[in-house]
C-alpha cells in the first residue's frame, strides 16, 4: 500500500503544522481525527483552524527531494503549495517561494506545443 503525505497548516497564515510524509509497504491510511489525535502538533490545535493538503503517493516527489523549504499560500481563497529551491551561486540567500519547478516543466511543454501548433499552422495556410 502506498500513502500519500498530508499537509496540515494554519488556515489563517498558511504556515506549516505538519507533514506526514508519504508512507508505503504495511502501513495504514489514518483519519484526520486520528491524526489530531495522535501527532503532538495537533493535539492542541482547534481542528476548524486548521487546513489540510492530501496529496497523492508520489505528488512533487522530486520538488520535495530538491527544495529547502515550501508553505501553503493561502492568499488567493484557493490554497497552493509553493516551493523554494536553494540557489547555487547564493546558498545564504532568503528563500524565495514559487510554484513547483514540476508545474512551471508543464507549462512551458504545454506553451512549446502551442507554439509549435500555431507555427504548423502558418505555414501550412492553416490546413
Amino acid at each position: 500500500m502506498q500513502i500519500g503525505r498530508r499537509i496540515y497548516y494554519d488556515k489563517a497564515t498558511g504556515n506549516l503544522i505538519l507533514d506526514t510524509g508519504e508512507r508505503s509497504g504495511g502501513v495504514v491510511e489514518t483519519t484526520v481525527a486520528q491524526d489530531f489525535a495522535t501527532y503532538a502538533a495537533l493535539q492542541d490545535r482547534v481542528p476548524a483552524t486548521v487546513g489540510i493538503m492530501e496529496l497523492a503517493y508520489g505528488d512533487h516527489a522530486q520538488d520535495f527531494k530538491t527544495c529547502n523549504g515550501y508553505r501553503i499560500d493561502v492568499s488567493n481563497g484557493t490554497p497552493s503549495l509553493l516551493f523554494s529551491y536553494p540557489d547555487p551561486s547564493d546558498p545564504e540567500a532568503p528563500p524565495v517561494y514559487r510554484q513547483s519547478l514540476s508545474a512551471e516543466v508543464e507549462a512551458q511543454k504545454q506553451r512549446l506545443s502551442d507554439i509549435e501548433l500555431a507555427l504548423a499552422e502558418l505555414f501550412t495556410g492553416g490546413v
